[in-house]
């Protein structure tokens, strides 16, 4: 899943893409360097982000939407937690809502994907920081939950994917526990997407900036696959998908569950 924020203040390429042809051309080469999915943002989310409101948000997406998805050559995901902002989406042809409070922050977001036949990211996330909890079992009841809301709504479970939402709500340490926590998501037989793409853990544990951490990217998603990870959100397609051909070449497919 290749990633293009179409806003002026996200963490790794703030206002790169925030021009209509700028993101298409981006999109465009995503997935020339083999992004299966492309995943478009108009609201960063990065901590101490300014929210937006849903008219804001389409504001920045109704001159591209439409136009990429009918020029990137892969589906399309829209990266929000408004249903507004989902509805518009999905009619301009999008196929998946990728939705950082998992169904659980707009109550008409799951009978939104729903009605449209769509697939769903449900991303673990929390309010406030808790430093002392358990952040796996944690992370185990709220999808519970959000697949209850899922379900409930009439999400069929084949469509929902779960990602853990490493820097979402958790200390750094609980970040770390949340990618090795993955095998344990492996009981509810969906498919789990990992997005730790430049984020900030590498930046504490390695001393790097922005720029300077894809290999660290790259080798927690490695191991996240071999775990049992099947869809990676990154900046950096070509690269993943060479490291992904190693991997794949070396174990044969049987080292990844």
């Amino acid at each position: 899943m290749g990633i293009v924020n179409v806003t002026p203040d996200s963490f790794s390429d703030g206002g790169r893409f925030f021009a209509p042809q700028a993101a298409l051309a981006q999109a465009q080469k995503l997935a020339a360097d083999g992004a299966d999915i492309v995943d478009v943002g108009a609201e960063s989310t990065r901590p101490g982000h300014t929210p937006l409101t849903a008219d804001e948000e389409w504001t920045r997406l109704a001159p591209l939407l439409e136009t990429l998805v009918a020029q990137c050559g892969v589906p399309v995901s829209i990266d929000t937690y408004k249903a507004q902002t989902a509805r518009r989406a999905l009619a301009a042809g999008v196929t998946i809502i990728n939705d950082i409070w998992g169904l659980q922050r707009d109550p008409d977001m799951a009978p939104a994907i729903a009605e449209a036949g769509a697939g769903v990211v449900v991303m673990h996330n929390r309010a406030e920081v808790a430093p002392d909890i358990d952040i796996v079992s944690d992370m185990l009841g709220f999808f519970e939950r959000s697949l209850e809301i899922a379900a409930a709504a009439g999400v069929p479970e084949s469509r929902v994917i779960l990602d853990p939402g490493v820097g979402f709500g958790k200390t750094r340490e609980q970040d770390f526990a949340a990618l090795r926590g993955v095998r344990q998501l492996m009981r509810f037989g969906r498919p789990v997407l990992i997005g730790v793409s430049r984020k900030r853990l590498f930046g504490a544990l390695l001393g790097a900036e922005v720029d300077a951490r894809l290999i660290a990217t790259v080798a927690a998603n490695l191991i996240a696959a071999l775990e049992g990870a099947r869809i990676f959100r990154v900046h950096d397609a070509a690269e993943h998908r060479a490291a992904f051909a190693v991997l794949d070449t070396l174990t044969q497919g049987k080292g990844r569950i």
